[in-house]
């Protein structure tokens, strides 16, 4: 139950009761609980935010439990409300697959393959009949739908609330009316959907599972909520360097979420590292860099490790520029535009244009305004760099 939280006590007691009875039944019975987490392909990239709960399976699979890893190729279509002030922008089949593409790949940098189920919602969701989702629906009340907070505050507020967001919580019910799971997990944002699983895997005449649900980890902003939209994610395909300046970047008063939901950190080591801060024995910067330590060194090896801390020193403290860094030939007549997009500095022309809008784009040191810019390296080539962390020599043409 570490890290767990409902917001309520009642609910906190009643789970553990019902995780308690799970767990002796299966050291009974000799049967593995079923525990599954779904997660939506709205970006191609896992972040540290999904790996609060992926972390929460594998411990389930290091007791000896069978985890669903289900990828909701489904339910990416609406798209899930439980964290938007406004409806989510539908996906086409094709966004979603694309997206879904290296999943699981990502998720085994984590999770026990050999433990391991990959399932897709849109198995199941897919094949429903009209009539079908009439039945789901009947089991629920429009009450019930806008007493969630966020439906409550735009029904509040008189903005619209689309018929279709009221159905992400009937799918993800019913995945776990398909998958008969002992137990999933989520984020607290996550838990009338959850809840109305089992509502439904009652209703269809099976044992309720068991939810769990943790709090939100925020991204590097240090306040929303971790999304690759919002551009404040760390991802856990991301570089050494990048994982470790991303994590030094995070704000003060965002370490503690971090340490409680990302490490592997024994909760009283993270109470007498804070209580030292607090007492100002430790200075956040230096606890900052062990914090990074440990996040870089849950998916890379220590010399990786001490490599991405060298060159944040380096590049950041020092402001100096790293010993050694890719090479990109300039084509004629490439912008700063194309030379920022060739480089996988920045995902769309658009997002290249309010990169170079928002100051952080730099050539041998010297802010770039004009998106139109065009450089002519010499032999030694010339440094484009966009924030603090990402540079690449540009080359002259043949």
């Amino acid at each position: 139950m570490r890290g767990v939280d409902f917001g309520d006590a009642q609910t906190y007691r009643n789970m553990e009761a019902e995780l308690r009875q799970r767990l002796q039944e299966s050291i009974a019975s000799g049967r593995p609980l079923t525990v599954y987490c779904g997660f939506d392909p709205t970006g191609s990239d896992l972040t540290l935010g999904h790996t609060v709960q992926m972390r929460k399976l594998r411990l389930f699979q290091d007791l000896g439990h069978d985890v669903t890893f289900l990828i909701g190729t489904f339910t990416a279509l609406i798209g899930d409300p439980s964290d938007k002030d406004t409806a989510r922008p539908q996906q086409t089949e094709a966004e979603v697959a694309e997206k879904a593409r290296t999943f699981t790949q990502q998720a085994f940098k984590i999770l026990d393959p050999a433990r391991t189920t990959i399932q897709y919602n849109a198995n199941w969701l897919a094949p429903l009949s009209f009539k079908d989702v009439i039945g789901l629906a009947s089991n629920f009340t429009v009450q019930q739908f806008l007493s969630r907070d966020n439906f409550a505050k735009r029904y509040a507020a008189g903005e619209a609330i689309w018929l279709h967001e009221f159905f992400y919580a009937l799918m993800q019910g019913y995945d776990a009316v398909a998958t008969a799971t002992d137990v999933q997990i989520g984020g607290t944002d996550q838990l009338f959907n959850l809840m109305a699983g089992r509502k439904l895997m009652e209703s269809f005449g099976l044992r309720p599972q068991v939810v769990l649900t943790h709090p939100i980890l925020v991204g590097t902003d240090g306040h929303e909520r971790m999304g690759k939209s919002r551009g404040n994610y760390i991802a856990i395909n991301d570089s050494p360097a990048d994982m470790f300046g991303k994590t030094m970047s995070i704000p003060d008063h965002a370490m503690r979420n971090f340490a409680d939901l990302v490490t592997s950190w024994h909760p009283d080591f993270i109470a007498a590292r804070f209580a030292a801060l607090a007492a100002g024995e430790v200075h956040p910067r230096d606890l900052k860099m062990e914090l990074a330590r440990e996040i870089t060194g849950l998916f890379y090896p220590p010399a990786d490790v001490a490599a991405a801390e060298a060159h944040f020193i380096r590049t950041i403290q020092r402001s100096e520029l790293p010993e050694e860094m890719p090479t990109l030939v300039v084509q004629p007549g490439d912008t700063i535009i194309d030379l920022l997009e060739r480089a996988g500095f920045s995902s769309s022309r658009s997002q290249a244009r309010r990169d170079i809008e928002g100051g952080g784009v730099r050539v041998d040191g010297e802010v770039i305004a004009d998106i139109q810019w065009q450089g002519q390296p010499g032999p030694a080539g010339l440094v484009l760099q966009k924030g603090k962390r990402r540079f690449i020599r540009l080359l002259p043409g043949a």
